[in-house]
């Protein structure tokens, strides 16, 4: 009997053992990239193998053969999005540096002059705004913006931020003035994106710039967009999906105040998506639990 109880006992912590294994590999694939849309496939790849084991235990050998098949899938699908990160892991695991994948990777930005930069925007949103010029200005406040969020990630240009070069890039005469600049700290890294559409119901009145605005401020969260109307020259706001017009342009320089005015160079750190690892750890004893019962 005392034998039959340590092989529970040893079946149990190897179990144990297993689920912080699989934990622990889902921390890794977290750790790969900040996208938020990365983090929605691994959760869904975490249920499909969850109804897998539990269609196993249940003996629904359809239903378990489908979500096998579906699971094999969806992994291949992710480590075809992931393939630079997969191929960074494969390198730091082939030079035996363990340590670093359970580490977040530190990145710094370099000092800004906010003041400078909130001036210039400010400066040539008015302009643009009263020679009816239209603009859509894509301003990031967080972590940088994926390319694939973009449905054309435009002319890469890495320039320092100025009026000047707002203007001259959304003049009708040049070949970039019908998609939106992309402004990171103090440059402006690319011109001529093409930004997904809104499909929320929104007043027949706003164009595509503003749905565009609309639709990559739904999407990316660490973002917010200034829209000008090529046909009114009002301005607008777009943050989180929701467009906010017309403001005015006392508005416009308190909104930017507030957006970019309390930035300081410190370290950003490359952090995990949060997920409920609370819930999952408890399915899992439930799980273990329930098997350990039927033996018993």
């Amino acid at each position: 009997m005392q034998w039959f109880t340590n092989i529970n006992t040893i079946a149990f912590m190897l179990r144990g053992v297993d689920i912080l294994a699989v934990l622990g590999l889902i921390y890794i694939m977290l750790s790969l990239s900040n996208d938020r849309r990365t983090l929605l496939m691994v959760r869904g790849i975490i249920f499909l193998a969850i109804f897998s084991v539990v269609s196993d235990r249940l003996g629904l050998r359809l239903l378990n053969f489908i979500l096998d098949k579906l699971l094999i899938g969806a992994a291949v699908a992710l480590a075809v999005i992931l393939q630079p990160e997969l191929r960074r892991f494969l390198e730091r695991l082939g030079r035996g540096d363990l340590l670093s994948l359970l580490q977040p990777t530190a990145s710094w930005r370099s000092p800004v002059e906010t003041d400078s930069v909130i001036e210039e925007i400010n400066d040539a949103v008015i302009e643009l705004s009263q020679n009816r010029t239209g603009a859509l200005i894509i301003i990031e406040t967080g972590e940088p913006i994926d390319d694939r969020d973009f449905s054309v990630p435009g002319v890469r240009l890495n320039a320092l931020l100025s009026k000047e070069l707002l203007h001259t890039i959304f003049q009708t005469t040049t070949l970039l003035h019908d998609g939106a600049v992309l402004v990171r700290e103090d440059r402006i890294l690319a011109a001529g994106v093409i930004l997904p559409i809104s499909e929320k119901a929104a007043s027949r009145e706003i164009g595509t710039r503003h749905r565009a605005a609309m639709g990559i401020t739904d999407r990316v969260r660490n973002c917010f967009c200034i829209v000008v109307s090529e046909e009114t020259g009002s301005i607008a706001i777009a943050e989180s999906g929701i467009l906010d017009r017309p403001i005015t342009s006392s508005r416009l320089r308190e909104i930017l105040e507030t957006k970019l005015g309390n930035y300081r160079p410190t370290p950003l750190r490359r952090t995990v998506p949060t997920f409920n690892w609370q819930w999952l750890s408890s399915s899992f004893k439930n799980m273990v639990s329930r098997k350990s019962s039927e033996k018993k």
